[in-house]
């Protein structure tokens, strides 16, 4: 495994790194994560979220813009239990998370802005491997992520 680079110290070697706004919470179980981004754009409902979460992850991240709603919770345990069983490294959520007592001790990275205790609409509506702008970044499918306690900074694949 390769040790981790703290993201102050990639923002150091890397000035054209971007770095998300100091908006997002961490949820999960591991505050330091990485890999290469994976992308949906969803609002209010998170049927694509399952969807790929219930894919292999290949340590990737699964960057979900959910429009920055605090209306619901995008991602509870159930989903993050799948990211768990299927090898995602973490889940960043612009939007809302749950069931948050459960999220905390799961090893896989979550960040999301709050804690929401409504589920989501189960529509199939969304987009997936697109190019995401929010939190001050635009991610690429690709790109790769990198969170710890200090941010999340995003290096461009392309």
């Amino acid at each position: 495994m390769t040790p981790f680079t703290p993201t102050s110290d990639l923002c150091d070697a890397h000035p054209e790194a971007q770095v998300f706004a100091p908006l997002f919470q961490n949820f999960g179980g591991q505050a330091k994560f990485s890999g290469p981004a994976f992308t949906l754009r969803v609002y209010e409902n998170n049927t694509p979220v399952r969807a790929t979460l219930e894919t292999p992850g290949e340590s990737r991240v699964l960057v979900v813009d959910g429009g920055g709603s605090l209306n619901c919770a995008l991602v509870g345990d159930q989903l993050a239990g799948l990211g768990v069983e299927n090898g995602w490294a973490g889940i960043i959520v612009h939007g809302c998370v749950r069931d948050t007592a459960q999220l905390c001790t799961m090893p896989i990275g979550i960040r999301a802005l709050a804690a929401h205790p409504r589920r989501s609409g189960k529509a199939d509506v969304g987009e997936r491997d697109v190019v995401l702008t929010f939190a001050g970044v635009t991610v690429r499918p690709g790109d790769m992520i990198h969170a710890d306690e200090d941010g999340i900074c995003v290096l461009s694949q392309s």
